[in-house]
């Protein structure tokens, strides 16, 4: 529980300041206490009387206060809190703040506090993806500052791309986790993503067209919980989140390796779309073109991961989830798929062509568990994602 703790709230400039309102209120709701830092860009978004009216509190902008200052405020602020969090956190806070630059309140106090920060990143795709946020963001990283998001999604500006400041209960969430009250918060998770290469030669491999983005998503969304996440990824398209444990691996077998090493665990998402079988005669050199004909791959089936884990004895996880892509019989293949793989939970979806499910943003998914089928409406992925892991949480706290 967060009720009681006080978050200093540094509010960039960037349309996501609306998100930065409910935000203030869904924190109030839980009880803690919240002063807001409104920087001169933020205010050409919002009013520091509508942040004020929503935070019960005096907004604090200007560093030369003179009543303010007589006491070394900026000081003070910065001592004062449990949580310095900073959302939105646009290109330029993150710059002061990995610079060390202090030529305004926020980016001062940034500088002068004790306590752990944690940034919402919210800003155009360029400027998230250009060279020198990156940089940024990787040098936060390495001095302790905890983040969350960006999203994808479309922006305020036509684009789309990762850039979207996260949404408030997901900033909400990380806050819990960062005081280790999260609902997950004693709980440790293994999730799989994003598919397998399987070599034929040095340079060619069997492989599917899972980005990973929806494992990534569930991660996420799991240590926004406070949970402990294992991230078992293939050679995914989108990054691992931040705040969890990455194992990077290429094959099948790698994979198996990796989450049998990670046990013990509360919970196993099998989310990876892992390949069926493997080359067993994979050539240590690339493989010519020859007048003999078409060179012979001789194949044999990859060990079956999720299968493995949910007939483990006393090291099976306590709640075991599988995924099942589908490109026909949706319903009846993943509900035999559950009882053959001897999973709690199986989530399956349409990845036939037309549906823009494999590799897009979105999803379309029927949780399957022993009650039978639930359908879920289509949502973002990261929407997808929140939601399993709150049903996680309910799950593993026996609610």
């Amino acid at each position: 529980m967060i009720s009681g703790k006080h978050i200093l709230l540094v509010i960039g400039g960037g349309i996501a300041v609306y998100k930065s309102l409910e935000l203030i209120r869904r924190l109030r709701d839980r009880g803690a206490e919240v002063t807001p830092v409104l920087t001169r860009a933020g205010a050409e978004f919002v009013t520091p009387l509508s942040v004020s009216a929503l935070a019960g509190r005096k907004v604090f902008s200007d560093l030369w206060d003179l009543t303010d200052e007589a006491e070394m405020g900026h000081i003070e602020l910065s001592r004062a809190a449990d949580l310095v969090v900073v959302a939105p956190a646009t290109a330029d806070l993150m710059a002061k703040m990995a610079g060390g630059h202090a030529d305004d309140l926020a980016s001062t106090l940034l500088m002068a506090t004790d306590k752990r920060v944690l940034i919402a990143p919210a800003m155009n795709v360029r400027m998230w993806e250009h060279p020198a946020t990156r940089r940024n963001a990787e040098r936060l990283a390495g001095d302790g500052i905890l983040t969350v998001g960006p999203n994808e999604g479309n922006m305020a500006c036509g684009e789309y791309g990762p850039g979207r400041m996260a949404e408030p209960m997901e900033i909400l969430g990380a806050i819990e986790s960062a005081f280790g009250t999260g609902p997950l918060s004693d709980r440790r998770i293994v999730v799989t993503s994003g598919p397998t290469h399987e070599p034929i030669d040095p340079v060619r491999y069997i492989a599917n067209r899972s980005s990973g983005a929806q494992g990534a998503a569930i991660a996420r969304a799991l240590a926004d919980l406070g949970a402990e996440v294992v991230f078992v990824t293939g050679p995914a398209e989108v990054s691992p989140p931040a705040g969890v444990e990455v194992v990077r691996v290429d094959t099948a077998e790698q994979m198996r390796n990796a989450v049998h090493e990670a046990l013990p665990a509360d919970a196993g998402i099998f989310c990876a779309a892992v390949a069926d079988w493997r080359v067993t005669n994979a050539s240590g050199q690339k493989v010519k073109k020859s007048p003999d004909g078409l060179p012979r791959l001789e194949f044999a089936e990859n060990p079956d991961i999720l299968a493995e884990i949910s007939g483990l004895g006393s090291d099976r996880p306590s709640l075991v989830v599988g995924f099942a892509a589908e490109t026909e019989n949706v319903l009846e293949n993943a509900t035999a798929k559950r009882r053959r793989k001897g999973c709690d939970w199986l989530v399956a979806n349409d990845v036939s062509a037309g549906t823009g499910i494999m590799g897009g943003t979105e999803n379309k998914v029927t949780l399957i568990t022993e009650d039978g089928p639930e359908d879920w409406p289509r949502m973002g992925k990261d929407a997808v994602a929140r939601r399993l892991a709150d049903r996680i949480a309910m799950t593993l706290s026996g609610d």
